[in-house]
């Protein structure tokens, strides 16, 4: 299974959560943050409908699958708040 991580961070003078090199929107403050990227991570793991999905690979070629709607990855949000406080995983 896939497993996806929210970090909460610092950026762009409020907090943001970042999956990997991309930041959300900006939020005045941390608990804003935390609080959008729970609900982020939430709705990542609820399973959808099954549906055929398109998508372009980098060299321009089309692709074509079935996704059955149920493999939804897991997610989980990591909280660095820079106050002497471990890390949460939630």
């Amino acid at each position: 299974m896939t497993k996806v991580i929210y970090k909460i961070v610092e950026h762009d003078g409020g907090w943001a959560y970042r999956l990997g090199d991309v930041f959300s929107e900006t939020f005045p403050t941390h608990s804003d943050a935390l609080q959008a990227a729970r609900i982020v991570a939430a709705e990542q793991q609820v399973g959808g409908e099954p549906e055929e999905i398109s998508w372009q690979d980098a060299s321009g070629k089309w692709h074509t699958e079935y996704s059955d709607g149920g493999d939804r990855p897991e997610a989980e949000v990591v909280d660095s708040d820079g106050d002497d406080q471990p890390s949460q995983r939630l």
